[in-house]
């Protein structure tokens, strides 16, 4: 197979360069592009789709021949020295291959970059112009960055007023980026309106920007006020209780570490608020699941203000998603100097990376090693390492911990009804429907329109056949909360089955199916429909379908060989 995929690249290469340069191919020319070229360019062209950056990088350096003449290799080729920061090689690189003539996005930004760290404003800004006439590549993104990196040029400059200006020139479609960059603006300039323009910000109903609560606090830390920074930590605690920057800034706060959190950013600082830009760009790919070119800004944003470590934290992410576990471990130890949120944080996120390889118990021994070496637990703590204990299938443990959180928790706290929730889903996991009925009761009375939990518990009544006219409107309640959830869906088609109205059942269990056809459970919930709708041939298929699934467990696997003899018969 590898020397099929061989040969492919190097049919594509010819189709490729060709119409360059034929004469390139001619004897006295042989050192242009040689096989060693060739095989070396698509060496790394391989490397970089797999993420193999050092791979990458080895080949494509060897293959520089081509520079002159092919586009993608310096693209491939800065990305590859990017993502390994080998900044100044990238430099030089784009100051070689740069031409006024010819756009090139990847080296007008890192000349741009190059320019505005050595504070020459306006080549900076010349490159970043260019930047922002893209005629190819991402339309959008490419073309809003160029605008917002000339809006910092300018400020930069201390033109106060084009800055502000320029803000008008980013796409409306991206309000909520052109809200981010006014208010940085306002701080950078330090004016009266700051403030009120991060609170704007963090207000907002519409869109989260709990993050944003972070630049508040370190700017009014820096303007002396640290009472007030700190009441709006601990309000945005108690709304976004679950984010990791506003958990170690409130303990910061608590230990009188103020100078940490001013020393991670500074809005007076134009590199600082580059860099935050580039974060929210790595975000942006990450989300789309594109971990490279989410860790090529990422690097660029760490490049700008590599002061700002929290942000190392997409980096971790991002590897972890693309398997590279040793990468990601090291990054998540070196998160444990930050402080004890981030410390704690990645203590699960290496016990993830570990059960992740089959290593479960040494998984559970390290993190709780880790949990007993902390000085004060608090809720969080057993409430995140129940969690952990749950999803590696130990419900004993995690009903523990899970139970010890309910105990530390004050009667209002926002978390009870989702303890409650998971701690039933273990109790039922245990055969101890009982106790788990209880919990998710108490759940839903706490906090009645959560469509999981109705789910859950609906399911649990229908398998006993219990209570069906209330499940079917716990379920219909459920499924106008959340459209599109296959397997919520897949109940209420199930309660239907149950209560004999078969048209309905195969309503909803139809497009169950149609949302996770590869789910063993809600293709045998279908084809049991099927069959009693008299579409014996329909529900033989999609029960062969699920005997070929290979998430099928063999229980399941049993049944549905006497299903496809004998149908459905109340004595199977």
């Amino acid at each position: 197979m590898k020397y099929l995929i061989k040969k492919i690249y190097l049919v594509l290469f010819l189709v490729i360069f060709l119409p360059f340069s034929t004469e390139s191919f001619a004897s006295d020319n042989r050192e242009v592009y040689s096989k060693n070229d060739i095989s070396n360019y698509f060496s790394g062209i391989i490397s970089a789709e797999q993420a193999l950056n050092n791979n990458s990088f080895r080949f494509l350096n060897k293959a520089q021949s081509l520079k002159n003449k092919h586009t993608n290799f310096n693209v491939q080729f800065i990305r590859a020295m990017i993502l390994l920061e080998k900044f100044k090689q990238a430099f030089v690189f784009a100051k070689n291959i740069w031409k006024e003539d010819v756009f090139f996005f990847e080296a007008d930004l890192l000349l741009g970059i190059q320019a505005f760290v050595n504070e020459d404003y306006i080549n900076a800004e010349k490159h970043f112009n260019r930047i922002s006439k893209i005629s190819e590549y991402d339309l959008l993104l490419e073309d809003l960055l160029g605008k917002i990196l000339i809006v910092w040029t300018k400020a930069s400059q201390n033109k106060k007023e084009d800055s502000f200006q320029s803000i008008n020139n980013i796409p409306e479609h991206f309000g909520n980026l052109k809200k981010i960059q006014n208010s940085f603006l306002h701080c950078y300039f330090d004016t009266s309106k700051t403030q009120a323009a991060f609170e704007d910000l963090v207000n907002s109903k519409d869109t989260n920007f709990s993050r944003y609560n972070f630049f508040l606090a370190n700017h009014l830390l820096f303007k002396k006020k640290k009472l007030e920074a700190k009441k709006r930590i601990d309000s945005a605690r108690k709304i976004h209780n679950s984010n990791l920057l506003i958990k170690q800034v409130q303990n910061f706060l608590a230990n009188n570490k103020s100078a940490k959190i001013k020393n991670f950013f500074n809005c007076k600082n134009s590199k600082d608020i580059l860099a935050e830009i580039f974060y929210v760009i790595a975000n942006l790919y990450s989300s789309q699941e594109d971990y490279q070119m989410s860790n090529f800004y990422l690097k660029i944003s760490l490049f700008l203000n590599n002061k700002f470590v929290t942000n190392k934290t997409l980096l971790a992410e991002n590897l972890f998603y693309e398997k590279k576990y040793e990468q990601s471990k090291k990054i998540y130890n070196s998160l444990k100097l930050i402080g004890s949120a981030y410390s704690w944080y990645a203590s699960i996120s290496v016990s993830i990376i570990l059960s992740n390889i089959g290593n479960i118990e040494n998984a559970i021994f390290i993190l709780k090693q880790e949990f007993d070496l902390l000085k004060n637990p608090n809720l969080e703590h057993y409430f995140e390492l129940a969690n952990f204990y749950k999803d590696s299938e130990y419900y004993d443990e995690s009903i523990k911990f899970y139970t010890m959180a309910l105990e530390n928790i004050e009667q209002d706290h926002n978390l009870i009804p989702k303890i409650l929730y998971r701690r039933g889903t273990s109790y039922e996991r245990l055969g101890n429907w009982k106790q788990s009925e209880i919990d998710l009761k108490k759940s839903l009375k706490i906090l009645p329109d959560q469509p999981e939990v109705l789910n859950y518990l609906a399911y649990g009544w229908i398998e006993k056949n219990k209570n069906i006219n209330q499940t079917l409107e716990m379920l219909k309640k459920a499924t106008s909360i959340k459209k599109n959830d296959g397997y919520i869906i897949d109940s209420l088609g199930w309660a239907y089955y149950v209560s004999e109205n078969y048209i309905e059942a195969e309503k909803y269990l139809q497009r169950a199916v149609e949302i996770l056809p590869l789910d063993p459970i809600i293709n045998d919930h279908y084809a049991d429909t099927l069959w009693m709708l008299n579409k014996d041939i329909q529900a033989r298929y999609f029960w062969n379908h699920v005997l070929n699934l290979s998430t099928t467990k063999q229980e399941l696997k049993d049944t549905l060989s006497k299903k496809i003899i004998f149908g459905i018969n109340k004595n199977l």
